[in-house]
């Protein structure tokens, strides 16, 4: 083979760099490409023929990608037609690449497959890599951006509910970030430990919102003590299953809601004349590596390394993904997974996960996630 493209596709994760520093480390120890390239932001690049020469990083600023927010070559949320498949795939060999790798979640996944349809009468084989803070991959246990997404909402809540402890004369409503699938809002659980520093509510977009529900769950609590703090979902969907804010913009596939955590202050402030706040981290939740999680970190580097070897192996239109193994350690094992199957296929928070009658979300959650997020970075002081 003489060369390898990596494409970026959609939202960057904490742990993004690190699938692209394990996959060019790997390739380039193989001495198999004379070139390793990368598509300058996504798609687009690709099909501009606008390159990155990866191979040409010298060892002290590839590391450097293990440390790097975002995504260091830049990515995409392109949309595609059919035409542009053929159009792609054409292009790519006639600059004579042998195999490409997409590094992305469903959407990009679906891409991916898409893109292998095309591309193998050129003898181009493709490979994904998993990225999602959201979680929502299918047949996976988890992807990597997860577990450091993850971590960042928990040690956020955690901080905000000490603050609130501080001076409990409010509501605060904090917003994470989650179309349709729960996973990082019901990490938020993850904040309570030996402090004891946890959400009083958890609200899912698994879980219909009923506003006259949600509002004597919070007049309950608060006359049980002062100072709450409620952890919402983006993605929240009344009875009728429409957003309970509408949109602000909708394009394709991506949605951009209005401030959920903010309406649901303002109800409360109106209906039970009681003070309230919102806070919407946003993209922090994706951009911070401050506390990302040494997991999500060790495994986004491996299965980038994984997607290299796989292509050297003779695979094709696969994506790397992980699973636990059974036991009370946690331990993971990699198997590649046809993209047909990962293709737009969304993974939601499962019923088990969920605790509807308390607003919030089980033991067996926590004990699922806490391996993955790790340790919280914290040691308060209680008097």
């Amino acid at each position: 083979m003489s060369k390898i493209l990596i494409i970026h596709g959609g939202g960057p994760t904490a742990v993004m760099n690190c699938s692209l520093y394990g996959a060019i480390d790997t390739a380039k120890k193989s001495g198999a490409f004379e070139e390793i390239l990368g598509a300058k932001f996504g798609i687009s690049g690709a099909m501009n023929r606008d390159f990155y020469a990866l191979h040409n990083l010298c060892e002290k600023d590839l590391e450097k990608l293990l440390k790097t927010p975002g995504s260091a070559i830049g990515t995409s949320r392109d949309p595609m037609e059919e035409k542009d498949y053929e159009n792609l795939a054409k292009t790519l060999s006639e600059e004579k690449i042998d195999a490409v790798l997409l590094n992305g979640g469903n959407g990009t996944m679906d891409t991916a497959g898409k893109f292998h349809r095309a591309a193998k009468k050129y003898g181009i084989k493709v490979m994904g890599i998993p990225k999602t803070m959201d979680n929502d991959l299918s047949v996976i246990d988890h992807a990597p951006g997860y577990g450091s997404a993850a971590k960042f909402i928990a040690h956020s809540t955690k901080e905000l509910i000490a603050d609130v402890r501080s001076l409990p004369i409010h509501v605060v409503v904090m917003e994470a970030l989650g179309r349709n699938a729960g996973w990082v809002t019901a990490a938020s659980a993850l904040s309570k430990d030996e402090d004891n520093l946890a959400p009083d509510m958890i609200l899912l977009p698994e879980v219909l919102f009923d506003e006259d529900d949600f509002l004597d769950r919070v007049s309950k609590l608060w006359s049980e003590k002062k100072g709450l703090v409620v952890v919402c979902s983006e993605g929240l969907r009344d009875a009728d299953e429409k957003p309970i804010v509408k949109p602000i913009f909708e394009t394709g596939r991506s949605v951009y809601f209005g401030d959920t955590s903010s309406h649901l202050a303002e109800i409360i402030v109106k209906n039970l004349n009681i003070k309230a706040r919102a806070e919407k981290p946003g993209l922090l939740g994706r951009a911070s590596i401050y506390h990302r999680s040494q997991v999500d970190i060790d495994e986004a580097t491996e299965v980038g390394r994984l997607a290299v070897k796989a292509i050297l192996d003779g695979n094709d239109a696969k994506m790397c993904g992980i699973f636990r193994k059974e036991g009370l350690e946690y331990e993971v094992e990699y198997r590649y997974i046809p993209l047909e199957e990962v293709m737009l296929t969304e993974k939601t928070l499962p019923e088990k996960y969920i605790d509807r009658d308390n607003f919030y979300v089980t033991d067996e959650f926590v004990n699922w996630a806490r391996p993955i997020v790790g340790k919280l970075d914290s040691n308060y002081m209680k008097l």
